[in-house]
């Protein structure tokens, strides 16, 4: 999994992975969710990318957009 840059420094996600059609997303605490295009649609997958590796405003995003369409917790 790749750090989160955290650009905004008030971040709850602190590691992502990126996969040709999820991202798997690890927040404070430890919990990991998978995110898949089936879940929450291959859009918002590749905004949920591009907002990771910018390292600013996934944690927003998730809480307003996608809220709790994750395809599985990890464990």
């Amino acid at each position: 999994m790749q750090r989160y840059k955290n650009r905004s420094s008030d971040s709850g996600v602190v590691a992502y992975e990126t996969g040709e059609q999820s991202i798997v997303i690890e927040f404070r605490g430890g919990d990991r969710y998978l995110y898949t295009a089936a879940s929450t649609g291959a859009a918002n997958i590749v905004i949920m990318q591009g907002l990771a590796r910018a390292g600013v405003g996934l944690c927003t995003f998730i809480s307003k957009v996608i809220r709790k369409r994750y395809a599985r917790k990890l464990a």
